[in-house]
């Protein structure tokens, strides 16, 4: 029987699954609902996040991951078992999973991401950087001994690498992604308007009228809120000259964090990246302007990749297949008790 390799981008967001023929075969919101009274997960994915913001008091909504790490291990453990089963239906073929993680991740944060996947029936693990990987999903040759510079931008994490044959030279994480600007734009309207709104609004409003550069650009949007003047359900027309402030502080501090990896990349592989330019990858990235803002304060040409949405998952289902060609950013983690023995597949929590 063939053995099916997967690879998974755990994202705060999304949780999407790739192979390497296959490409992108499942994606899902990383969100589930639990029902407080029996402790059941009655949902996950797409069917949990249509519940936001109406699910009756006994169920909760959780959102597993933050910051491109896990939070709530039973919860993160139940997405992955789920969304394995849709793809590798088969209890007799055991996938090999490789899963990116941040590049900044700590021994204790990969760790139970590796319990998670080896818990949802893996055969083996392997780990790589989000850099790394989207970089490969890019179809980038990062084997090549010349630097290119990738800057990912998740929902919950931007993850920021210069990468040289087969592995990151310099690379650094931080905290502001795409969520960061959902968040970053509700205040935004609470405060000029004394409006509040969902989640999804916020991310309509990033999606359709944001822009993080000023340029001719002008768009309007009306959303649909909570007036903190009279407690009442409200309506208020938000344009993109209102959002220019906040999403472009959080787009200054990704800036600067590029800016300090470039700083500290030694000088061979700093005109590698000044001669190729820097390449944008995730969700997040998506965002309307960032790329002209991001080339205009560090001074280096910056596109964006074609399928920037699946480029990690992309990159790491092809990593699995060159492994030993990456000099860095890609680890067998598999535990060795599970190499000497296979446990059981477990079933879903009831």
């Amino acid at each position: 029987m063939k053995q099916q390799d997967i690879g998974i981008d755990l994202g705060t967001s999304s949780i999407i699954i790739a192979t390497q023929k296959q490409g992108v075969v499942l994606c899902q919101p990383s969100v589930g609902a639990v029902d407080t009274r029996s402790g059941t997960v009655i949902a996950v994915g797409e069917k949990a996040l249509r519940m936001v913001g109406r699910a009756p008091s006994y169920i909760e909504i959780v959102r597993p991951l933050r910051d491109g790490v896990i939070q709530d291990h039973r919860m993160t453990h139940e997405l992955i078992l789920r969304f394995v089963n849709e793809v590798c239906p088969s209890r007799l073929i055991r996938p090999r999973v490789a899963v990116c993680v941040p590049a900044a991740i700590t021994g204790v944060e990969s760790d139970a991401v590796v319990e998670s996947v080896m818990s949802a029936g893996a055969r083996s693990v392997y780990l790589v950087d989000e850099p790394v990987a989207a970089a490969l999903g890019a179809g980038i040759d990062i084997r090549a001994p010349g630097g290119c510079m990738v800057i990912d931008i998740g929902g919950g994490s931007t993850d920021i690498a210069v990468i040289s044959m087969g592995g990151r030279v310099r690379a650094a994480s931080l905290p502001v992604a795409g969520n960061a600007f959902d968040n970053c734009i509700a205040h935004a309207v609470q405060e000029k308007y004394g409006i509040a709104i969902g989640p999804v609004t916020a991310e309509t409003l990033k999606k359709q009228v944001a822009c993080c550069a000023r340029t001719e650009f002008e768009a309007v949007l009306e959303v649909k809120g909570h007036s903190w003047a009279n407690n009442l359900p409200a309506r208020q027309l938000v344009y993109t000259r209102d959002l220019y402030a906040p999403v472009q502080e959080l787009a200054a501090r990704i800036a600067a964090c590029a800016h300090g990896v470039l700083e500290s990349t030694p000088p061979e592989l700093a005109a590698d990246v000044g001669r190729s330019g820097i390449l944008l990858t995730g969700g997040g990235s998506l965002l309307r302007g960032l790329a002209a803002y991001l080339a205009g304060e560090l001074h280096v040409d910056v596109r964006l990749a074609a399928d920037p949405l699946n480029c990690v998952a992309r990159g790491t289902a092809a990593s699995l297949t060159m492994g030993r060609q990456l000099t860095a950013g890609f680890r067998d983690a598999t535990p060795k008790v599970w190499r000497s023995a296979l446990a059981p597949r477990p079933e879903p929590f009831s």
